[in-house]
């Protein structure tokens, strides 16, 4: 039976809550303590702390504040639960970080070219916060705002509304996002947005994972391979050029699998312009039962099966960190996590050769993504 932990006392839709599965008394110091630290008010609104647990023990800890997954313990080959995310250790730690760690961003996520596109012969700006370009849907997006937080027997949902003009984006969205933990140790993301004025969307989760456990490690050892026959080159903006690229003969190709590092210094400037990988792949269609992407780390035996509706997925290797982010008793260096954002593409608005991101008045967005792990001796 899955278990749901509601880890302050809080106030829901008016209604009082309380937590759901052991009796609050078996909490442990430990727990007590990280309750205080992820709590927090902003703007008047409360920041909590939410956590999923599934049979096998493996659990899931949540902020509703960006809708961020804060922690993720997973067992390894030998039984041993274990955190697999970069991530921070307080409320405060969360306002002022700047690497989207495990948080949900949009309501474009990934660049627009210069900030602007069209719907309709109107053109639209969105704030340039990353060079020339806007990334993850311009400044104080919906990863630095508190969501609406709803807990559910297996699951929680997260949502929010996103104003008519905010970043510059046309239409009030409604955004919702609902995480539940199986007993297969699969993380299940559900998305879904409506809108009253034609806009785009573009939403995804930034985790940063490390399968060794120890955010110390770098990630070069993991072995990945990744159901693309291509990808979208970029300029050095990291802007897509509008061309699908082959993978075969090139760095980027992970069709078989192989080590992230194995290439990742090769002399080839798509590497060059994003300092490694940080680059859209295009999914070969698939069904449900074959991942887009399987990352195996040997030490721990652990494997990550990733499965999405969305057509692209952005493999980028933590190639910005320099220890300025800390976490976890550490300093996060440069590539110890890599993040696997399932999305349509970059920049799709002003490429009309790439998947649409238009979403119309009486329309649903949806959108699915699967994070499921096992373990091999």
């Amino acid at each position: 039976m899955k278990k749901l932990l509601v880890i302050l006392q809080m106030i829901i839709l008016g209604a009082s809550s309380c937590a759901v599965g052991p009796e609050k008394n078996n909490k442990t110091n430990a727990d007590m303590e990280r309750e205080k630290a992820f709590s927090d008010t902003l703007n008047g609104e409360k920041v909590q702390l939410f956590r999923l647990e599934n049979k096998n023990g493996m659990s899931v800890e949540f902020s509703n504040y960006g809708a961020t997954i804060v922690a993720m313990h997973v067992p390894n080959k030998d039984g041993k639960l274990e955190n697999v995310l970069l991530g921070y250790d307080s409320a405060k730690d969360l306002f002022g970080g700047k690497s989207y760690f495990g948080c949900i961003v949009g309501r474009y996520a990934n660049r627009i070219a210069n900030g602007r596109f069209t719907i309709d012969g109107h053109t639209y700006s969105a704030p340039q916060n990353n060079g020339v370009n806007s990334l993850h849907g311009g400044i104080n997006s919906i990863d630095k705002q508190v969501w609406e937080a709803r807990p559910m027997n297996d699951a929680i949902s997260f949502s929010i509304d996103i104003k008519d003009g905010e970043n510059g984006y046309p239409g009030n969205l409604g955004l919702k996002v609902i995480y539940s933990l199986r007993d297969d140790n699969s993380l299940v993301i559900d998305y879904e947005a409506t809108t009253d004025k034609t806009t785009v969307i573009n939403v995804t989760n930034h985790a940063y994972f490390n399968l060794t456990g120890d955010p110390s490690k770098t990630i070069l050892d993991h072995v990945l391979k990744i159901n693309a026959a291509k990808f979208t080159p970029v300029d050095s903006t990291l802007i897509p050029t509008g061309v699908l690229m082959n993978v075969a003969g090139t760095p980027f190709d992970f069709t078989s699998a192989k080590p992230i590092g194995k290439d990742i210094s090769a002399d080839d400037q798509q590497l060059k312009f994003g300092l490694g990988y940080d680059h859209n792949f295009v999914l070969n269609p698939a069904d449900n039962k074959t991942p887009a992407v399987v990352v195996t780390e040997k030490t721990s035996g652990r494997t990550m099966e990733v499965f999405t509706t969305e057509p692209g997925v952005q493999f980028y290797t933590g190639n910005f960190l320099n220890g300025t982010e800390k976490g976890r008793g550490t300093a996060y260096q440069y590539r110890t996590g890599f993040c696997l954002e399932t999305q349509h593409f970059p920049d799709s608005p002003n490429q009309p050769s790439f998947p649409s991101t238009l979403l119309k008045p009486g329309e649903k967005w949806k959108s699915q993504t699967i994070y499921r792990f096992s373990t091999v001796k």
